[in-house]
C-alpha cells in the first residue's frame, strides 16, 4: 500500500524506500494503469517475469496476488495472468490512483476524479465544521502557514496542503469519507506540475488564500460558507488540470 503523501514526495524525485515485493507490484501496476500492458492481455510466465524483475517465485505470486485483490488483473487456468478491464479496477486504491499520474492525459476520467471530491467533500466539510475542536483549528492553521511559506517548493506545498485535507477529513470523523484523501492527492499532485488556467506561483497562492478563508469559516461553525469556500478551492484545481 502506498504512503498518504508517497505520489507528492515522487515529484520532487525522491522514492520509498524499495522492498522486491513492492517493487513487483509498482512496476506491472504502473505498466497496466498506463498502457504499456494493455487491457485484456496476458502477462509473461512467471518465469520470464522472475527473470525481468529479478525475484523469486514466491514474491512474484505474492505481488499477483496483491494486484488481483486491486481488481488489476485475474488468473486463469491454463491462460494465465490477464490484465482485467478497467471497470473491475479499484479506482479508490491509492496505489492505482497514484499510477494514473504518469498516465496519458485522460479528461473524461479526471472529471471523474473532481466529481468524485464533490460528493464526498459536500457532507465531509459540512461535518468539520460542525464538529471541529480548537487542537483541529490550530493544526489546521498550522498547516495552511506550511503552505504559506513553501516558497518554490512543490513539494513541502504539496504535503502542507494535503495535510489541511486530512484534518478535514479526520474533523469529519467519518471513516468513508476520508477515503477522499487518495483522490484529492492525485489531483493535487496533477494541478501542482500544471500551468493550467495560473501559473505555478499564482495557483499556489490562490489556494492559500481560499484555505485561510475556509478555516476561519471552519473555526466559526458556518458550514455554509464552508461549503461555498471547499467549492472554489476545488474548482481551482479543477481548472488547473482541465484546462
Amino acid at each position: 500500500m502506498i504512503e498518504t503523501g508517497g505520489l507528492i514526495r515522487s515529484l520532487s524525485g525522491r522514492r520509498a524506500a524499495r522492498n522486491f515485493h513492492t517493487f513487483v507490484i509498482n512496476e506491472i501496476g504502473h505498466s497496466i494503469v498506463t498502457g504499456d500492458f494493455a487491457i485484456g492481455s496476458v502477462l509473461a510466465s512467471d518465469a520470464v517475469m522472475m527473470e525481468t524483475y529479478g525475484v523469486s517465485r514466491t514474491v512474484l505470486r505474492e505481488a499477483l496476488k496483491t494486484l488481483e485483490a486491486k481488481g488489476l488483473v485475474e488468473a486463469r487456468p491454463k491462460v494465465g495472468t490477464r490484465v482485467s478491464p478497467r471497470s473491475r479496477w479499484n479506482f479508490f486504491d491509492p496505489q492505482v490512483l497514484a499510477w494514473h499520474f504518469d498516465a496519458p492525459a485522460d479528461p473524461e476520467f479526471h472529471q471523474s476524479l473532481f466529481r468524485s471530491r464533490a460528493a464526498l467533500e459536500a457532507p465531509m466539510i459540512a461535518l468539520a465544521a460542525r464538529q471541529r475542536t480548537s487542537e483541529q483549528v490550530r493544526l489546521l492553521k498550522y498547516w495552511c502557514h506550511q503552505m504559506e511559506t513553501a516558497g518554490e517548493s512543490i513539494e513541502q506545498f504539496g504535503l502542507s496542503c494535503l495535510e489541511v485535507h486530512g484534518v478535514l477529513a479526520e474533523t469529519s470523523r467519518d471513516p468513508l469519507l476520508r477515503s477522499v484523501i487518495g483522490v484529492v492527492e492525485l489531483t493535487l499532485a496533477l494541478a501542482l506540475t500544471r500551468d493550467g488556467a495560473l501559473s505555478g506561483p499564482d495557483y499556489r497562492a490562490a489556494s492559500v488564500s481560499q484555505f485561510q478563508a475556509l478555516i476561519a469559516a471552519i473555526e466559526k461553525g458556518d458550514a455554509d460558507q464552508a461549503a461555498i469556500l471547499f467549492e472554489t478551492i476545488r474548482a481551482l484545481d479543477r481548472a488547473q488540470v482541465l484546462a
